[in-house]
C-alpha cells in the first residue's frame, strides 16, 4: 500500500490511502522541444539505480517543435511488463497535456502544472512556481525533474552525477545553474509538494537501463561485429549511433552510405572480405535493400539485417510503432533462398537473438533478420546484466587453407559450402551474383542450375534444427489462448495473468522466432485451445495468415492495434471483452 497526500488547495493536504499494487505509474507530457528527453532520460536512470524495476514508453511526434509528446513511465518492484493504461502522476510541461492526459488519471491522483498558466484550482493539481525555481525557461525541465525526484523520495545525487555527466561538455557555469535548479526545486517539492513514494526497492540484483536498440548494439558486440553498413533512418539510426561510440574500442568501421542500396551492399562486401556484418534500418530503407537480400541468398553470403518496424505505407507515422513490416522482411528479395526471422519480446531478447542472429547467418551462409519496432526499439527498461559468460560461441568461416587448387566455394557435397576468406591462404574465393557452379563460374546449365537451387534450400535444414519453440503460459487447455509476436508478447503476458485472476482459464502463446516455424512445437496448443486469438500491431493479422499458410490452422479471432501506439492491456483487455461474453 502507498500513501498518496492530494491538495484540495495549492498548499492544504489530505492524505488518502490507495492500492498501487507495488507499482507507481507516471506520465509526462509536454511540446518537442522542452526538454522532455532530458527529464525523463535521467528519471529513468535515477530510478533503476535506487533499486526499481521500470518500463518507460515514448509517444513522440513527427516534429522538431512543438506539437505533444509524453513519456510513461511504470514502476514496480518487481519486473514490469507493457506499458500502463492509468496514472497515479501527470507532470504537464504544456496546458495541452492537462487537457489530454487528465482523464487517465487513477483517483486520486496528482497534476503537475506551470503557476503561471494560473489555472483553477482543483483535487491534486501543484502550481510549480518555475519562473522562480529556474532562472531561464531552458532550466525548466531541470526544475520539474527536481520536484519530481523530491516527490518519488529519490536522493538529489541520483541526479547530480547525471547532470555533471549530462552538460560537462558546455561548462562549468552550466553545469553549476543546473545543479542549483535541481537543488531549489526539491527544496520546494519538500516544503510544497505532495509525496509520492516508490514502491519497495529490489535490492536482490544491480540492474542497468537501456532501450531495445541499445540492447541490440551490445548483442552485436558480444557476437563479433565488424562492420556495419547504413542510411539514417528512424527508428533504427541509434544502432548505427551505438555502434558508433564503440567502434574504436571494438574494431568496429561504421560507414553512413549514400544510399540504403550501397549500405546493404557494403555490408555484404565486407562480410565477403570476412567481417560480421550488419545493416540496421526500417521498413522505407529495407524496401530499397532487397535486391542485396537476394544478392546475399545466391551468393551464400552471411548478414544480418536490422528491421525496426514503422507505420507505413511510405513514410506512414515515421516516429510511431507498428508491426506491419513481417511480410515484407518474409518475402523480400527475388528468387526463393532461406532466411530466418528473430522477433524480439524483451530486451533480453533484443540482445540474445541479435547474438543468435549472427551465429544462424554463418551457420547458414545467408541473411538474418532481427525484426523489432519503434515500440520495443525506444521504450527504457531495466534489465540485469546479460550472461556474456554463458553465450555460445559464434560459428566461424573455414580459416584453413587446406589443398586450394581444389577449392570449391560452393561445392554440393552437403548444403553448408566451406566458406573460405580472400587473403587467407593462396584459396581462390569467387563470388557472383549469377548462378554459377561449385567454384563459383557463372553457367547457364539447366541441370547445374536445379541443383544448386536444390542446395541452396537445403540449407533450410540447418535452420529448423535451431527454431526456437514459441513460449507457453497459463492453463494447459485453455478455454482462450492469445498469439502473439515480437513486442506483443509482454502485453499478452499481462493480460492472461488478470484473465485467469478474472476466473478465466487462459494462456498466451508468444513467439519470438516468426520464420522458420516447427508446427510440432505449437499445434498441440493451437488445438487444445477453446478459443484462439491473434493479437497484433497491424490491421490485416500477417502473422495469424503465416500461420494458417504454414499449418492450415485459422485463427478466427483478433485484436489488431495499427493507430500508431502501443499495445496495452487495458486496450487488449476491452476489445477482448465480446469474445469473452461469447465464451
Amino acid at each position: 500500500m502507498v500513501k498518496i497526500h492530494v491538495a484540495e488547495s495549492p498548499r492544504s493536504w489530505e492524505t488518502k490511502e490507495i492500492f498501487v499494487h507495488e507499482e507507481l505509474h507516471l506520465i509526462m507530457g509536454g511540446e518537442a522541444g522542452q526538454g522532455l528527453d532530458t527529464v525523463s532520460g535521467l528519471l529513468v536512470k535515477a530510478v533503476v539505480r535506487s533499486g526499481r524495476h521500470l518500463l518507460g514508453a515514448q509517444h513522440v511526434m513527427s516534429r522538431v517543435r512543438g506539437g505533444h509528446n509524453n513519456f510513461r513511465l511504470r514502476i514496480g518492484s518487481r519486473p514490469v511488463q507493457g506499458p500502463p493504461d492509468t496514472f497515479h502522476l501527470l507532470a504537464a510541461m504544456s496546458q495541452e497535456s492537462v487537457d489530454l492526459h487528465k482523464d487517465k488519471l487513477k483517483d486520486p491522483g496528482i497534476i503537475l502544472v506551470d503557476a503561471a498558466w494560473e489555472l483553477p484550482a482543483g483535487p491534486g493539481m501543484v502550481p510549480i512556481p518555475f519562473a522562480e525555481l529556474a532562472s531561464r525557461p531552458v532550466f525548466r525541465n531541470v526544475a520539474l525533474l527536481g520536484v519530481i525526484g523530491a516527490m518519488l523520495g529519490l536522493e538529489a545525487s541520483l541526479f547530480e552525477e547525471q547532470l555533471k555527466e549530462e552538460f560537462s561538455a558546455k561548462g562549468d557555469k552550466i553545469v553549476s545553474s543546473n545543479l542549483d535548479v535541481l537543488a531549489s526545486s526539491m527544496k520546494w517539492a519538500a516544503e510544497n509538494a505532495p509525496s509520492l513514494p516508490l514502491p519497495k526497492a529490489d535490492d536482490a540484483i544491480k540492474m542497468l537501463s537501456m532501450d531495445g536498440n541499445q540492447a541490440i548494439v551490445l548483442g552485436a558486440l558480444a557476437a563479433g561485429v565488424r562492420f556495419c553498413g547504413y542510411y539514417p533512418m528512424s527508428p533504427a539510426t541509434s544502432i548505427a549511433e551505438g555502434l558508433v561510440h564503440a567502434a574504436v574500442e571494438m574494431g568496429v568501421v561504421v560507414e553512413q552510405a549514400e544510399d540504403e542500396i550501397a549500405a546493404a551492399n557494403m555490408a555484404l562486401g565486407a562480410s565477403y572480405a570476412g567481417a560480421r556484418s550488419i545493416v540496421p534500418t526500417s521498413g522505407g530503407g529495407f524496401a530499397l535493400m532487397t535486391e542485396a537480400v537476394s544478392l546475399a541468398g545466391v551468393s551464400e553470403t552471411p548478414v544480418v539485417f536490422a528491421v525496426i518496424q514503422r507505420p507505413g505505407p511510405a513514410t506512414g507515422l515515421a516516429t510511431r510503432t507498428e508491426q506491419a513490416d513481417l511480410d515484407l522482411v518474409l518475402y523480400a528479395g527475388h528468387g526463393e533462398f532461406p532466411r530466418a526471422i528473430l522477433a524480439p519480446a524483451t530486451l533480453e531478447d533484443c540482445f540474445y537473438l541479435t547474438h543468435k542472429a549472427f551465429d544462424l547467418a554463418e551457420k547458414s551462409q545467408g541473411p538474418v533478420f532481427v525484426l523489432s519496432d519503434q515500440y520495443l526499439a525506444s521504450a527504457a527498461r531495466s534489465v540485469a546484466p546479460f550472461d556474456l559468460d554463458g553465450l555460445a560461441p559464434i560459428a566461424t568461416p573455414d580459416l584453413g587453407d587446406t589443398d586450394p587448387g581444389n577449392y570449391r566455394r560452393y561445392n554440393w557435397d552437403g548444403p553448408i559450402s566451406p566458406r573460405r576468406i580472400p587473403g587467407h591462404g593462396e584459396s581462390l574465393v569467387l563470388a557472383d551474383s549469377h548462378e554459377h557452379n561449385e567454384t563459383g563460374n557463372i553457367i547457364e546449365d539447366g541441370g547445374i542450375r536445379v541443383r544448386m537451387q536444390d542446395k541452396r534450400q537445403a540449407k533450410m535444414a540447418t535452420l529448423l534444427a535451431e527454431v526456437l519453440p514459441p513460449e507457453f503460459s497459463g492453463d494447459e487447455d485453455p478455454d482462450l489462448l492469445l498469439v502473439g509476436w515480437g513486442s506483443s508478447c509482454e502485453v499478452l503476458r499481462e493480460v492472461t495473468a488478470k484473465l485467469r485472476d478474472d476466473g478465466t482459464r487462459a494462456a498466451c502463446l508468444c513467439f519470438t522466432q516468426v520464420w522458420p516455424l516447427l508446427p510440432d512445437t505449437f499445434m498441440p496448443r493451437l488445438e487444445a485451445a477453446g478459443t484462439v486469438v491473434a493479437v497484433e500491431g497491424n490491421s490485416t493479422a500477417q502473422f495469424a495468415g503465416l500461420l494458417r499458410k504454414t499449418t492450415g490452422f485459422h485463427i478466427q479471432d483478433t485484436v489488431l492495434r495499427y493507430d500508431g501506439r502501443t499495445l496495452t492491456a487495458g486496450f487488449v483487455m476491452e476489445r477482448l471483452r465480446p469474445i469473452l461474453e461469447a465464451l
